[in-house]
């Protein structure tokens, strides 16, 4: 399975911005989805099938997330960019 993966320690205040160069998953997962997710297993998200640029995902609770993208086994590659926006700092 071909993914990108970026580990953000984020919080109830932030954003994360996601900038795609085409259509991808983005998906926001805690340790315990990540690591089904990475097994193949079932494993819930926030976010899912994006087909505009940017993405915005509101961070749920503080602690370690992962963000991954992915074609959902389509061929292919994408590429994305990723940044954390404090709402705090609005």
């Amino acid at each position: 399975m071909n993914y990108l993966h970026q580990t953000l320690d984020v919080s109830p205040d932030d954003m994360i911005e996601v900038i795609l160069d085409h259509a991808a998953n983005v998906q926001l997962l805690d340790a315990a989805n990540f690591n089904a997710y990475q097994s193949g297993r079932e494993n819930r998200y926030i976010g899912g099938h994006a087909t505009t640029s940017p993405v915005n995902l509101r961070v749920p609770t503080s602690g370690l997330w992962h963000l991954v993208i992915d074609l959902g086994g389509m061929a292919g590659s994408v590429r994305a960019d990723a940044r954390v926006i404090s709402r705090m700092a609005s």
